[in-house]
């Protein structure tokens, strides 16, 4: 029901609003609204019911289990939220003189440290404010690098063919093309087909390791010795940071430029509309390249260092620091744990993984990547249950919402078909693990006695099955009233 529908006329809340200013700045006649805008008329009981009963329709990590792959939607600790929530963080205004800012600036600053400690880069801006913007800052920064050098001609970037979608997109945006590597059947790049692709236009190869297959990528410092033979370089996507961080980091990995996804690895909240938060670090060489502002120590304090630090940077890529409260999070959630808390979360995230995928092989789900371990994911078929039962896998990602689990991602990696890509991160429980192996348990015996019931499912959430489709082209969002 929508709080329109519950609206009754004359009914209010105690509470008023603001009065309008007075005639300093009157408007033009012309803006002015001639009637009263169409507004709710309930009372304060009204709307709290009202948002709070759509909270609980709400699937999320505070309520169900959320094994989303490559995606790491794990809990977001309530200190966390705590520390970012302090109003001398929260009410301090960007622009604020640096001299008035010294604890914030000196949090933002050892972020930095954490992160270019993590991954072993030579320095690290907070600027960007999504992972894909981080995605994008560092390819910028790869063709500002080859350019410096005169080499304009290197405009073709690398990526696996099951890369995220947000890979060639980056490319394509930052002026580049985009040129796709296989993987072979064990999940790992095809070398010789990386040979054959590398050359003078090459600027680069974008990869997670571990990879979107959820397997680690054992050759890796093969790819990153044909990539830097053949003049290129190597972008890490930071998306599975997760699975190895306090292990081993990217740049002895022989990456030069790395971005973090602050709301996946360091538990701030993922999603909300933004802003996220998509640090970059770096190699010495790309170092000039950075975009600013970052932060710099000024003899026993901090300052924002910008264009006269670093002349030769990609520049500005959004209003800074309006994501503040995310990367405070992230700073708390790091400061939380310590250096061995965190190398524990990719030691309990791969543990979970191999669990789970162990637990779901003798419930006789098929495995992907058969041959390879997990790393803080993997990937199961349904295809042979498809075959069999008509039953898909979207159809059994709508029936575990009844089961109380949010489904894993689905039909990603597209070349795996029928694909659940599972992630249960290091925060769950053996209990729940055990609860999602026998909802799968349940559903996969479901397909074979009454397909029809998976088959429409979901029948306990407030919303049933939709047209997707239909809802995706003719979004229909507009209340017309009676």
């Amino acid at each position: 029901m929508l709080i329109f529908e519950r609206s009754v006329p004359g009914r209010a809340s105690g509470a008023q609003l603001p009065p309008a200013p007075g005639d300093a700045a009157p408007l033009p006649e012309r803006l002015r609204r001639q009637r009263a805008p169409l507004l709710p008329e309930v009372s304060e009981m009204d709307a709290v019911r009202h948002y709070t009963r759509l909270s609980q329709m709400t699937f999320s990590i505070d309520t169900h289990f959320y094994p989303l792959g490559s995606c790491t939607m794990k809990y977001t600790p309530r200190a966390a939220n705590a520390a970012a929530m302090a109003p001398e963080f929260l009410a301090r205004h960007p622009l604020a003189h640096a001299e008035t800012g010294q604890g914030f600036l000196g949090c933002l600053f050892e972020l930095q440290e954490i992160l270019k400690d993590l991954t072993g880069m030579a320095a690290v801006s907070l600027s960007p404010m999504a992972g894909a913007q981080g995605e994008f800052a560092g390819v910028a920064m790869i063709r500002a690098y080859h350019r410096a050098r005169g080499d304009a001609a290197r405009t073709e970037i690398i990526v696996p063919d099951a890369a995220h979608g947000t890979n060639p997109a980056t490319a394509t945006m930052s002026g580049c093309s985009m040129r796709e590597v296989r993987t072979d059947r064990d999940g790992r790049i095809d070398l010789e087909a990386l040979r054959a692709l590398v050359g003078a236009r090459t600027a680069g190869l974008m990869l997670t390791n571990p990879s979107t297959l959820g397997v680690f990528e054992s050759g890796i410092k093969e790819v990153a010795r044909i990539v830097h033979d053949a003049g290129g370089l190597l972008y890490y996507d930071g998306a599975n940071l997760n699975a190895i961080i306090g292990r081993v980091k990217p740049r002895d990995m022989g990456f030069d430029v790395v971005h973090l996804n602050l709301h996946k690895t360091f538990a701030t909240p993922h999603g909300g509309g933004g802003p996220g938060a998509g640090p970059v670090g770096v190699a010495p060489r790309l170092a000039p390249f950075l975009p600013i502002p970052l932060v710099a120590r000024a003899g026993e304090g901090y300052r924002w260092a910008d264009e006269r630090d670093l002349p030769q940077t990609i520049g500005r890529l959004s209003a800074f620091m309006g994501n503040a409260g995310v990367l405070l999070r992230a700073y708390a959630y790091a400061r939380l744990l310590g250096r061995s808390g965190l190398r524990r979360v990719a030691d309990y995230a791969t543990l979970n993984a191999n669990y789970l995928m162990a637990e779901l092989l003798r419930a006789g789900l098929e495995l992907a990547y058969p041959r390879r371990r997990a790393s803080h994911e993997f990937i199961i078929t349904l295809k042979k249950l498809r075959d069999e039962t008509g039953v898909s896998a979207l159809d059994v990602a709508k029936r575990l919402l009844d089961k109380g689990v949010h489904a894993p991602t689905v039909y990603f990696p597209l070349l795996v078909p029928e694909c659940l890509l599972i992630e249960p991160t290091e925060t769950e429980s053996k209990q729940t693990l055990d609860h999602f192996v026998g909802a799968l348990r349940e559903i996969a015996a479901e397909a074979r006695a009454d397909p029809q019931l998976v088959k429409s499912a979901p029948h306990s959430t407030p919303v049933r099955r939709v047209d997707e489709v239909r809802a995706a082209r003719e979004p229909d969002l507009a209340w017309r009233g009676a």
